[in-house]
């Protein structure tokens, strides 16, 4: 029975010990332009009218691009994605239920193999399934809380890497199947190409991924506002968000200098527990 507890005790306290390596990455966040249109730029400014923080994208025309981007959550998996959040303060009901504009923003998130292969891992917001996850706040704004359980079973888009648009990109190949979703994904790595990747024909990354126009700086998630089709044009009134977050669990391996350490103290945690009812 006395070895009994001092077996548990050391259980747990090497339970709680491990937890010290386990925590939650919050996003911060930084807009850019990903691409102008024919006419110009998108307009990115600041827009108080509904909360102090307001941010406002104006996607004026067809294939203008911009985004909010973050490296936060760089190095854990879809599958560890706790939380992507964003609230938007503009009125979604002078567009048509279930269109581009009503349900924008989406998200791309930048993913690799880790052997050199990257893609983009995109939402369907105009998808029938997603739109009951852009929930209606108490003051008439919309957010976006987005677990990885809300995702699983959603429609998991592939873009930018070659045999994207055919089913035969790297990812599809990876895991077998044609049609996928964050299930799918779950053990793919968030993390952005280098510059000279995305500029590389080779790679097939074309100039509405989501990375900065002119330097071609990505970011592994990103808030995407607009598209290449006029699918995503904002109206005068731009897109006006606020609280964008991502977080991630991230469960870190103790090296093994350090895990050695941690065996030898519980042990002795044991020893002086059995000298003490022996």
């Amino acid at each position: 029975m006395k070895k009994n507890i001092v077996i548990r005790r050391a259980s747990i306290g090497f339970a709680a010990l491990l937890m010290m390596f386990t925590g939650v990455a919050s996003a911060a966040f930084i807009d850019f332009v990903i691409r102008d249109g024919a006419g110009g730029s998108p307009t990115i400014q600041p827009n108080a009218t509904y909360v102090p923080n307001g941010l406002e994208f104006v996607i004026s025309q067809g294939g203008m691009k911009a985004a909010l981007g973050s490296n936060d959550i760089n190095g854990s998996t879809i599958s560890q994605i706790d939380s992507l959040t964003i609230t938007r303060h503009d009125d979604t009901t002078r567009f048509a239920p279930g269109s581009g504009p009503a349900v924008a923003p989406y998200f791309n998130i930048w993913v690799t193999d880790g052997a050199g292969h990257y893609a983009v891992i995109a939402n369907e917001p105009s998808n029938g399934a997603f739109q009951p996850l852009f929930t209606i706040n108490g003051d008439g704004s919309k957010t976006y809380d987005l677990s990885y359980s809300d995702l699983a079973d959603k429609v998991a888009k592939v873009y930018e890497t070659p045999g994207a648009g055919t089913g035969t990109s790297w990812v599809h190949t990876l895991l077998g199947k044609t049609a996928l979703t964050f299930a799918d994904v779950a053990s793919l790595s968030i993390a952005p190409p280098s510059a000279a990747y995305i500029t590389n024909p080779a790679n097939a990354v074309g100039s509405g991924a989501p990375d900065v126009l002119g330097s071609n700086v990505a970011y592994g998630f990103n808030w995407v506002f607009g598209d290449t089709l006029s699918n995503y044009v904002s109206g005068d009134e731009g897109y006006v968000v606020s609280s964008a977050n991502a977080s991630a669990v991230i469960t870190s391996i103790p090296e093994p200098a350090t895990m050695s350490l941690l065996i030898l103290g519980l042990g002795s945690l044991a020893m002086r527990q059995r000298r003490k009812r022996s």
